[in-house]
C-alpha cells in the first residue's frame, strides 16, 4: 500500500503524516491539541491528503482526529 502511495505521488503526504502517530502517542495533553490539529490541516480544501492516499487509510484517520479534538474540547471547556 505505502508503495503504491508512493507511485501516485504521495510522498510528500507520507513524510507529513510519519511523525503524528509518535507525537500522538507521547505527547502530553497540551501538545496533542497541536498535534491534532497539524493531522487536520492534512485535509483540507484546495490541497488533501485525501487526493494521493485511499480513503480506507484517510477517512478512519481524519475520524480518529475527529473524536480526539472533539474529546479535548470538551476537556478544555
Amino acid at each position: 500500500m505505502v508503495r503504491e502511495a508512493r507511485d501516485r505521488g504521495a510522498s510528500r503526504w507520507l513524510a507529513y503524516l510519519e511523525p503524528l502517530p509518535d507525537a500522538l502517542r507521547d505527547g502530553d495533553l497540551g501538545d496533542l491539541r497541536r498535534i491534532a490539529l497539524r493531522a487536520r490541516s492534512a485535509y483540507g480544501p484546495k490541497d488533501s491528503v485525501r487526493d494521493a492516499l485511499p480513503p480506507e487509510l484517510t477517512e478512519p484517520f481524519l475520524d480518529a482526529i475527529d473524536r480526539l479534538i472533539r474529546e479535548l474540547n470538551r476537556a478544555r471547556a
